[in-house]
């Protein structure tokens, strides 16, 4: 199967080396384009386009202007250099040189300056979320900027690994990027859900870290058909028969 994350707004200058080689996005040219328009705003620009703070649009003015490609040897992996609730889950600094290796050929991090970005990609910070109305001569959206190319990604990475799955632990505004009608497998959307004043329901910063919890069991496990998601039961979630369907398996956690 493959496993598909969101990318995470904080991200770590830099990182430890990891133990095996990093590599280039395969979509560095189309980031290049962005970049090359990103550069060209000024900081007032750039804090109109992404709502940030002044001290953080100063960051990543300064990030644009430094961007570079091909990407440094020293950048970080992607991998390593994204942090939050579902890197926090991922723990992928715990992770074995196998894992690591097992991880590149089965997990896709969608993003939208790198399109697709394999764990081990070198990868520069940046701040460019995918629901982001950045537009250029072409288009009028980032979707739109990648159109079918990440599906076109995802597809080929389908077909290598003979997967028949693909499991999307990415939030919606990530996995709308895909074109989900074109894809060469069946998706499966994991749910999970926190008790809360007697009732279920999915707490968002909970089921991130759900997400990246998940994603790390099964590379660890190498987890190769849907039938074994069921057997998930960490950090307290279980899976839950009743309220499941096939696409949308449910685990819950008192």
């Amino acid at each position: 199967m493959l496993l598909i994350l969101s990318p995470s707004k904080t991200i770590q200058e830099s990182s430890q080396s990891p133990v095996v080689p990093v590599s280039q996005p395969e979509l560095l040219d189309q980031s290049a384009v962005l970049v090359a328009q990103l550069a060209k705003l000024t900081a007032q620009k750039l804090q109109v386009l992404m709502g940030t703070s002044e001290k953080l649009t100063q960051l990543n003015y300064q990030r644009y202007q430094a961007w570079q490609a091909p990407l440094p040897e020293s950048a970080p992996p992607a991998i390593l250099a994204f942090q939050g609730d579902v890197y926090t889950g991922l723990n992928a600094e715990q992770m074995t040189a196998s894992q690591l290796k097992y991880a590149q050929d089965h997990l896709r991090i969608l993003s939208g300056l790198y399109g697709v970005l394999r764990p081990l990609d070198a990868m520069l910070p940046y701040r460019l979320e995918m629901g982001t109305k950045m537009k250029t001569s072409q288009c009028a959206s980032l979707y739109e900027f990648w159109g079918e190319q990440l599906t076109d990604s995802i597809n080929a990475q389908l077909t290598a690994t003979k997967s028949k799955r693909l499991v999307n632990l990415a939030s919606n505004e990530y996995f709308k990027s895909l074109k989900v009608k074109r894809l060469v497998a069946d998706v499966v959307t994991p749910v999970f859900k926190d008790a809360s004043n007697g009732k279920y329901r999915m707490v968002s910063v909970f089921a991130k870290k759900a997400r990246g919890t998940m994603a790390a069991w099964m590379i660890r496990k190498k987890i190769k058909s849907a039938q074994k998601l069921i057997a998930f039961a960490e950090d307290g979630y279980y899976y839950d028969e009743a309220s499941s369907t096939e696409s949308k398996p449910v685990f819950l956690r008192d």
